[in-house]
């Protein structure tokens, strides 16, 4: 999830700390029936998952690329590396972030919306 702005892992997060915080989740990313670009480039690269770590790499993608909307190979690798799964679909989730940083619109001052 993001916290704040800021990307969290929600497991760690007690419900007494996240009280009066603004909360992102996979479910508000998609609006009026249609996905998210990050959640639509999951599905178009084959980067999901099992059901525990994609929601995860989702929003990891999404606050990934809310700070840098048009990175590098090795910014993608460094800047989600701390999201480990057993599932290794890593190729498709950089292909994912790739695909996603060109349709996420962006917001003023360089920042992205979404």
């Amino acid at each position: 999830m993001i916290m704040d702005g800021k990307p969290v892992y929600s497991c760690s997060v007690l419900a007494i700390d996240a009280q009066g915080r603004k909360i992102t989740t996979i479910e508000s990313l998609s609006a009026d029936g249609n996905l998210h670009p990050v959640q639509q480039a999951f599905v178009d690269n084959d980067a999901q998952q099992c059901g525990f770590c994609t929601p995860g790499f989702v929003m990891a993608c999404k606050a990934f690329l809310d700070e840098h909307p048009n990175p590098t190979p090795a910014q993608v690798e460094r800047g989600l590396g701390g999201n480990l799964c057993r599932c290794g679909t890593y190729v498709g989730i950089r292909a994912a972030v790739a695909q996603a940083a060109k349709q996420v619109p962006q917001k003023k001052g360089g920042r992205r919306n979404g």
